[in-house]
């Protein structure tokens, strides 16, 4: 294994796990049929995201001696993302997970990621990215799910960033296909326990807070000391609390033609706002804008905005800038 690089120049957000080759498939995968490969990963997509928006961001994480391996670096770098602290494992591949629509606003994610070059993420790994001091650590629950060295560099990295004064963004984004939720749900509120900013679906609430109650596990998590609490409700937008203020962004209205990776570009998006020192309803939509850039069209993140795009939300539909 060898590490791309020594000297780390500071980023304002630091943000590490595991991508994939993402593969598409126009139907059933088991038809075979035309399939296309881009990038798959929520901390990739965050990443991109938050570089197309103007902002400094390094993605650590290991990939693959293998082709999929530089499409990856090629892709992120070719995005502005840093990825001078990847490391390159000569021994594992990089992952893989193929897509395919069952129905509109439905798709149905295969995994072959086991024992990938990804999965085996570890401490040394985040070691260096942690000490360039980002202003932003974000963290997904996909990662503590891969092994337990991963999880162990998980919480390692939250509980550092924490004790280091680094804010701690954490996305739960559960995935039932790599841990149950018994298995996941010490590990996810552990995890909660060290942020500053919790972001949840509204069934993930549950797994980082005791209690069906939605206004109850928010309070429990504010009383760890979590400042915001976003919880994302897909097409009925986003509700966040914050220092007392409770704030509901509706979605903003588009066509969605696909609804994968669009929870990253809301995180993205609500980052975004949150270092350029936006207040919570300013995060918020933002948040929501990047969403439907998210859904307008197919991609975990190909659709996404530079900041100049930000204001084309506010278009009515059907207009044509010339």
């Amino acid at each position: 294994m060898k590490a791309m690089l020594a000297h780390l120049t500071p980023v304002e957000v630091l943000t590490f796990g595991e991508t994939m080759g993402s593969i598409r498939s126009t139907g059933l995968v088991r038809l075979g049929g035309s399939m296309s490969m881009s990038l798959g990963g929520a901390e990739t997509n965050v990443a991109i995201g938050l570089a197309r928006l103007g902002h400094s961001v390094r993605w650590t994480g290991r990939l693959g001696d293998d082709e999929v391996g530089a499409f990856a670096l090629r892709t992120l770098r070719a995005e502005g993302v840093a990825t001078d602290a990847v490391v390159i494992d000569a021994r594992r591949t990089t992952g893989l997970m193929l897509l395919e629509a069952r129905f509109a606003g439905v798709s149905r994610a295969l995994y072959y990621r086991a024992s990938s070059a990804g999965s085996v993420l570890a401490i040394g790994d985040l070691e260096a990215s942690l000490d360039a001091a980002p202003e932003i650590l974000h963290l997904t629950g996909i990662t503590p799910a891969l092994s337990p060295a991963a999880a162990e560099a998980t919480l390692w990295a939250a509980s550092e960033a924490r004790k280091r004064g680094i804010l701690v963004s954490f996305d739960v984004n559960y995935r039932s296909k790599l841990w149950d939720a018994a298995a996941a749900t010490p590990v996810l509120t552990q995890l909660a326990g060290f942020a500053d900013v919790v972001i949840a679906s509204d069934d993930e609430l549950a797994l980082v807070a005791a209690g069906a109650d939605e206004e109850y596990a928010v309070n429990a998590l504010h009383g760890r000391g979590v400042r915001d609490v976003i919880i994302k409700r897909g097409a009925e937008g986003a509700t966040g609390w914050s220092g007392g203020a409770v704030v509901h962004q509706d979605a903003i209205p588009v066509t969605a033609v696909d609804t994968v990776g669009a929870g990253d570009a809301f995180t993205a998006g609500y980052l975004s706002a949150l270092l350029d020192g936006k207040a919570l309803e300013e995060r918020l939509h933002r948040g929501a804008v990047l969403g439907a850039f998210a859904v307008a069209a197919s991609g975990d993140w190909e659709n996404l905005p530079n900041r100049s795009e930000l204001p084309l939300a506010d278009r009515t539909a059907g207009t044509t800038i010339r």
